[in-house]
């Protein structure tokens, strides 16, 4: 991983920089699943990566304010010019530090059936895959569920 990519907590005012991207880096229509409220309310337990030549990646994610045990991973994305060089890995491992530090011993995230690499990806992490799980978002929206418990001992101060 080029140590270069700077990570850093994310702030509202990067949600533009952040949208503006995310349809190129995947390909296809996908920002409607990100909406502004995830950088107003869970900027601070996201994070932004940048290079020298711009956004490198970011990770969406937030404690569960139901489940006191839970931080949860909503979006994660990686520039196409730094995919397979270890930035999304850094960027789950800066999470899980934060939700540690947080009192969180668990951490989930979901994706669709389709998204093979997403599955492989968590699955790599040491996410345990449930699914496809049926009508999980509503009548014929599957997804696939993942789910992750941080190592004891974690937490600040240990």
């Amino acid at each position: 991983m080029n140590q270069s990519v700077r990570l850093r907590p994310a702030e509202p005012d990067d949600y533009d920089r952040i949208v503006g991207v995310v349809d190129d880096w995947w390909g296809r229509p996908i920002r409607s699943i990100l909406p502004r409220l995830f950088l107003d309310h869970f900027h601070r337990t996201s994070l932004v990566a940048e290079d020298g030549v711009g956004l490198a990646g970011f990770l969406i994610g937030l404690l569960s304010p139901s489940m006191p045990d839970t931080a949860y991973i909503h979006f994660v994305g990686v520039a196409p010019r730094l995919r397979g060089n270890g930035l999304a890995r850094r960027l789950y491992h800066q999470f899980f530090a934060l939700a540690a530090t947080e009192r969180r011993t668990e951490v989930k995230a979901i994706t669709s059936p389709q998204n093979l690499g997403s599955i492989a990806f968590h699955a790599a992490m040491g996410f345990t895959v449930t699914g496809p799980v049926a009508d999980y978002d509503g009548p014929t929206i599957d997804r696939v569920v993942f789910q992750l418990r941080l190592p004891p001992g974690r937490e600040a101060g240990r």
